[in-house]
């Protein structure tokens, strides 16, 4: 992993790669802004453009050219300035060709600061089947997954990309062992206490299960601003387990925040206190990795 940023030092930039939305919180709107109150400059590489979140509407999808998308990219991965580059998110594609492109930039990346680390969230679907095109999903599991380091699908899309069933926390934590990469966070994964939310982390140092709460009819966008948000505190310095529960538990205190306001999306803005210094308690346990092989 890439050296944590000192104190008081300039945070480095993180490059983010994923959809722009015109309202709501999903995708960048979500991650780029909780990226820059946390103090980090942004590069943003956007994927496609959406009036809105698609379940609110069918609405205009402009998704850049395929060859206007590489030529940014490749611009980017020639850029003089690419050494202020400390992180890399990638989320949401509008179509399968954006995957070789993005993959040939984080190689660049990563060929010139080794440690720079890779976050693909791959969102591909939930629990009411692909989002996207097969051939998109496929693109993202055979071109970007092997270059991360991390991995945050939920448990709809760990399943797909395992190609296993995830019914259970053991089955969940064996098919994130299934991918391959250094740490996987499954977030919505099966929690042992009913009406709660797991976020379970499988790393190189065991397993650790972060639950909390679940709040009826939540907004969307709460993957991409958790994502965001571990990325952030691994670069901080922050261990892997600290990372995620403080990460969960800023997810979790501003989406329970935007409810009680009866919002349809994140309160991002309004709720930004939630992303420094949460107050909400999220409870975590190890998780026995004999008890999931068994």
């Amino acid at each position: 992993m890439h050296p944590p940023e000192a104190a008081g030092a300039a945070k480095k930039a993180v490059l983010v790669i994923t959809s722009q939305v015109v309202r709501g919180g999903i995708g960048a709107r979500g991650i780029v802004f909780a990226l820059e109150r946390l103090g980090h400059p942004v590069w943003f590489l956007p994927t496609i453009l959406l009036p809105w979140h698609p379940g609110h509407g069918a609405a205009t999808r402009i998704v850049p050219p395929d060859d206007g998308f590489a030529g940014i990219a490749e611009d980017l991965a020639r850029s003089g300035k690419i050494n202020e580059i400390g992180g890399i998110i990638s989320g949401y594609l509008g179509s399968a060709n954006q995957a070789a492109p993005i993959a040939d930039l984080v190689t660049a990346i990563k060929a010139d600061h080794p440690g720079v680390p890779y976050l693909c969230d791959p969102v591909i679907g939930d629990h009411g089947g692909l989002y996207v095109p097969a051939g998109t999903a496929a693109a993202i599991r055979d071109q970007l997954l092997p270059l991360a380091d991390i991995v945050t699908p939920n448990r709809f899309e760990l399943s797909w990309l395992a190609d296993v069933p995830v019914d259970s926390e053991p089955e969940a934590l064996a098919a994130a062992r299934m991918l391959g990469r250094d740490r996987v966070v499954v977030t919505s994964a099966p929690a042992l206490r009913r009406n709660a939310i797991s976020n379970l982390l499988v790393g190189p140092r065991g397993a650790l299960a972060a639950e909390h709460a679940a709040v009826p009819d939540p907004p969307h966008g709460t993957g991409d601003v958790l994502a965001g948000l571990f990325l952030s505190r691994l670069l901080e310095g922050l261990s892997d387990e600290e990372a995620l529960v403080r990460a969960a538990g800023s997810t979790f205190e501003l989406v329970a925040r935007s409810v009680k306001k009866g919002a349809d999306e994140l309160l991002i803005a309004e709720e930004q206190q939630s992303l420094v210094r949460p107050m909400a308690l999220v409870s975590q346990r190890r998780v026995l990795e004999s008890v999931a092989r068994a």
